[in-house]
């Protein structure tokens, strides 16, 4: 039996009438009840409704989908025949990567494979690989922010992996870019100066740009994830941008915590050699997942104070940890 989720289901506004609301503009709720009590509220929510993990599982996911996927891009840009913006691949890549796993990285994506038609063998298994687990990676993140709401059944199977594989494809591309321009934005502009000589002007604005572009593509690929993928009619996307900007934010926050302990905590380096890039990543990818479900934690809290529930946590007057629901229900199979 799946597990089932220890939170209050959140009324679908959208079908609400406006005297049952208690306000109709987001800002004004969040100016009324106050952001920190939304916060610590949202935590609780995301607590009970196991996000850490949901966010976990995520992780895996996300993972098992960024390596192959930038080995396949510098395999791309060779098949193609673009080998000098697959030395700027490889020399970004190197460059986000903590020491002592600089050759290892460099080795799996500048390596070469034996004759044209196996690269673009290898290259397409690598894309598809990316692909399908991502895909898996939304789905699961279908399941945490389902369970985070409230609700106890995911979408029909076809349903989910098509939904899931359709926000890989937009949602999932636009996070792609604008890690790219904030997280590896100045080691990819340094690789591209070192490679086209593009000039100290143009490496400027390039590093002024990315900035913008990149929170602007996180925020819209973070608020289309609160909007498409819960199983659930969804309130307006004011209501949404709301969990999407603090998510950007604690998302940037959390990361750039991450790469200050990798770089420079103490034996992090010496303590997992050529594996510190996996271990690195396997720790951003699980911050991103904590990050991604918090911020559908707030956007639900945000939602049911709003319809007039302030605690999120399902009745447990006995303290038993089952819910009084179920303690009432005498036929319900032990969990």
């Amino acid at each position: 039996m799946a597990a089932m989720s220890s939170v209050r289901a959140v009324p679908e506004t959208e079908l609400m009438s406006g005297e049952l609301l208690s306000a109709d503009d987001a800002w004004h709720t969040v100016r009324r009840y106050g952001l920190r009590h939304l916060l610590v509220t949202g935590f609780v929510r995301f607590r009970y409704g196991d996000g850490f993990s949901h966010a976990r599982a995520f992780a895996l996911q996300l993972a098992l989908a960024a390596v192959p996927l930038v080995i396949a891009g510098a395999g791309l840009a060779t098949t193609l025949g673009v080998e000098s913006f697959s030395e700027v691949v490889a020399r970004t890549v190197v460059a986000i990567s903590p020491g002592t796993s600089d050759q290892l990285v460099g080795q799996a994506v500048e390596g070469e494979v034996d004759g044209e038609e196996r690269g673009e063998v290898v290259v397409a298994l690598a894309l598809v690989t990316a692909f399908l687990a991502a895909t898996s990676a939304f789905a699961q993140l279908e399941r945490g922010a389902n369970r985070i709401y409230g609700t106890e059944r995911d979408r029909p199977a076809l349903r989910k992996y098509g939904r899931a594989a359709l926000l890989t494809a937009t949602a999932g591309v636009a996070m792609a870019v604008g890690l790219l321009l904030i997280v590896a934005g100045e080691p990819f502009g340094e690789a591209m100066e070192q490679v086209y000589r593009w000039g100290d002007v143009a490496e400027e604005i390039w590093d002024v740009l990315r900035w913008p572009a990149g929170l602007a593509a996180l925020i819209v690929a973070v608020t289309a994830l609160l909007r498409f993928a819960p199983r659930r009619r969804q309130p307006g996307l004011s209501w949404l941008v709301v969990g999407g900007t603090v998510t950007v934010l604690a998302w940037l926050a959390g990361s750039a915590l991450l790469a200050g302990y990798v770089v420079l905590g103490a034996n992090f380096d010496e303590t997992y050699g050529p594996l510190t890039a996996i271990m690195a990543l396997l720790l951003w990818a699980n911050v991103s997942g904590i990050a991604l479900l918090a911020g559908f934690a707030l956007a639900a809290q945000l939602e049911a104070v709003r319809a007039g529930q302030g605690d999120p946590r399902l009745p447990d007057t006995d303290d038993d940890g089952i819910p009084d629901h179920l303690d009432e229900a005498p036929d319900t199979p032990a969990r």
